[in-house]
């Protein structure tokens, strides 16, 4: 009975030793772009010139003395 114990627990460590155990693959770890310091500043651009002033344009017309009021349509009553 003994002998028996034995070698079933002996093929049973074999047989769980045996298992295909999936590998673990380790990906690592990319590279992380790290800003260095901050350089010299640079010289100040120059002043750009100053755009020409537009025209007044024409006066205009005298009206005819109609005075026309358009109002907007009346909205629905809201439910």
């Amino acid at each position: 009975m003994k002998r028996l114990m034995l070698i079933s627990a002996l093929l049973a460590t074999l047989g769980l030793a045996a298992c295909d155990r999936p590998t673990v693959v380790t990906v690592p770890a990319t590279p992380v772009a790290v800003p260095g310091p901050a350089g010299p500043q640079g010289q100040t651009g120059s002043t750009g010139n100053t755009g020409a002033t537009g025209d007044t344009g024409a006066t205009g017309k005298a009206g005819s003395g109609a005075t026309i009021i358009v109002t907007p349509p009346a909205s629905a009553p809201a439910n």
